[in-house]
């Protein structure tokens, strides 16, 4: 019984210690609801390599996006002619304006990132789309 109390314990401190420290890229995410305002001033005060860190999650964020437009227009190009004014159509349509919506919020905030960048000097290879 000692035994599972104490592994449910330090399971449980792992778990905390994990939200509360974060994980993955120490905070580094891509968020295309961040005023931009926000976006230039954190710019500004981030070092080369924080910046190409920034710079390369809106890519990969930009990428899945873009990728998931082409899921969903597959989808729209499998539905026949006929239907194109039908609900099901209707919808595919609106996900593929929201995602589009969403890469252009994206590639704006990419854009701080990487001009910023370019113009500390910093390492730039890789972070073209």
């Amino acid at each position: 019984m000692k035994i599972i109390r104490h592994t449910a314990f330090w399971s449980l401190l792992a778990l905390c210690s994990l939200v509360v420290l974060g994980c993955g890229n120490g905070g580094q995410e891509a968020d295309e609801t961040k005023p931009m305002s926000e976006v230039k001033t954190e710019a500004e005060k981030m070092d080369t390599d924080q910046l190409r860190k920034m710079a390369m999650a809106y890519k990969e964020a930009i990428i899945a996006k873009t990728s998931e437009i082409e899921k969903v227009t597959a989808k729209l190009k499998e539905i026949p002619l006929t239907e194109m004014i039908g609900e099901e159509a209707k919808a595919l349509k609106a996900d593929i304006a929201n995602l589009n919506e969403s890469v252009t919020a994206l590639k704006a905030r990419f854009s701080v990132y990487y001009e910023k960048l370019k113009s500390a000097g910093g390492d730039l290879s890789g972070l073209q789309i």
